[in-house]
């Protein structure tokens, strides 16, 4: 019955032509959806390395403090005295 209705609907030429702009706008509307959900993950992949970029610098200069640190007491004090610290 229903295949029938629509089959009768569809042979009537303006009802074809809605359902080719019905099929038409919800391409589009699903492109739309997909290009939304793929910027936002381009959004957390970038927060992401951003994050990591901060981190590794973080991470960098503290290896560079410990290279320089004094490697004993007596260093430590050698460096108090010339004010270096």
């Amino acid at each position: 019955m229903w295949a029938s209705l629509l089959a009768g609907l569809l042979a009537r030429p303006w009802a074809r032509r809605v359902a080719a702009l019905a099929l038409v706008a919800l391409t589009i509307t699903l492109f739309i959806l997909n290009l939304r959900r793929t910027a936002e993950r381009a959004g957390r992949a970038a927060e992401r390395l951003e994050t990591l970029e901060r981190n590794n610098a973080i991470h960098r200069q503290m290896l560079d403090a410990a290279a320089r640190r004094p490697r004993s007491r007596d260093d430590l004090l050698d460096r108090l005295r010339d004010g270096g610290f």
